[in-house]
């Protein structure tokens, strides 16, 4: 079975996640993340579950976690449901997106650099003429 879970739900729980590991608290994570999976999911889960009760796994991934990395939370959730024979798939971090982005915005205002730089030497030879 394969479980993708949507760039919202995602980033639903990093933040959720971000808090956890601020305040110490994983209640309102453990929650986050049960409410990131639709009902069905939760029910395939629970059938291939010997304790037939997914909020008891997270309880378990929560405290394995080391509790200051999200990756690592994503991982863990990963290789427990791929003990299960589910496949969790998830959107690309947010922040790789982000610094791909400014990476883009960087060569745009390198190149704006560039053009101020060519009219700079075009008033410059002209002022020589």
């Amino acid at each position: 079975m394969e479980i993708h879970l949507d760039k919202r739900a995602v980033r639903h729980i990093r933040l959720s996640a971000a808090d956890a590991i601020e305040e110490g608290d994983t209640e309102a994570l453990r929650e986050d993340i049960l409410e990131a999976f639709t009902e069905e999911q939760v029910e395939e889960i629970e059938r291939r579950l010997d304790s037939g009760d997914f909020f008891e796994l997270l309880t378990d991934i929560l405290d394995e976690w080391s509790g200051d990395d999200v990756e690592e939370l994503f991982e863990l959730l990963e290789t427990q449901l791929g003990d299960l024979g589910v496949d969790l798939k998830y959107e690309a971090r947010e922040e790789e997106d982000e610094d791909a982005a400014e990476d883009v915005d960087d060569v745009d205002e390198d190149d704006e650099d560039d053009e101020d730089f060519e009219e700079e030497d075009e008033e410059e030879e002209e002022d020589e003429r």
